[in-house]
């Protein structure tokens, strides 16, 4: 695998120096430059790119939402990972309207952090697992959606889509081709009418579907 560049934006110089250097630690990753918020980044992308981007929230002169959106409208090639101590759904979701492709905690672990570069990289998205699990225990929705119809398979591969599985490593563990999850999954935003994966565990969160 090529170096994967990454940018981290935060406004806790601690925190960015920490997570600098436990990046830098991982195989083919390198941190390329540091932001204090959204705006010191839009700047610093006018002479440095990069791959990927962990993404603060809440930061001062321009936040973490705003500065997703911009970025992407002008590099939607770019990875955006939101990175942050905010468990509440609702940030959740205004992440992944803006167009992030993950969403970790900062109490994440390296090997996390290194699973969701590799994942966002091949165009996957990546949510923590405790993110998930969290979320999960609190929200509970007045009543589940029985509009949409889901086979229990869909199900099945929903539910790993939102642990943060590959499509690959869905395939490995319900022992099925990675031809016949492609259609589970197609099939899944056809049903949900969700743009993407992002949105479709969203809504998955949102309307109690797993």
């Amino acid at each position: 695998m090529d170096i994967a560049k990454v940018i981290i934006v935060d406004d806790h110089i601690i925190f960015r120096k920490g997570l600098l250097t436990v990046l830098n630690e991982i195989d083919n990753v390198k941190v390329v430059g540091e932001a204090s918020n959204g705006k010191h980044l839009l700047d610093l992308l006018r002479k440095q790119s990069t791959d990927i981007i962990f993404m603060d929230i809440k930061m001062p002169v321009m936040g973490g939402v705003e500065a997703t959106k911009k970025v992407l409208a002008k590099y939607p090639e770019i990875k955006i990972i939101a990175l942050t101590m905010f468990e509440e759904i609702s940030y959740f979701n205004e992440m992944v309207e803006a167009g992030a492709s993950g969403y970790l905690l900062k109490k994440t672990s390296t090997e996390e952090l290194e699973k969701a570069i590799e994942l966002v990289l091949t165009d996957e998205c990546y949510f923590s697992e405790e993110f998930i699990n969290s979320v999960s225990k609190y929200l509970k929705p007045k009543r589940k959606d029985t509009s949409i119809n889901l086979t229990e398979r869909e199900i099945e591969v929903l539910e790993l889509i939102c642990k943060g599985f590959s499509n690959a490593d869905i395939s490995k563990f319900l022992g099925l081709s990675p031809r016949t999850i492609d259609g589970h999954r197609a099939k899944l935003l056809e049903k949900t009418g969700a743009k993407n994966a992002p949105n479709l565990v969203m809504l998955a969160l949102k309307i109690g579907l797993v």
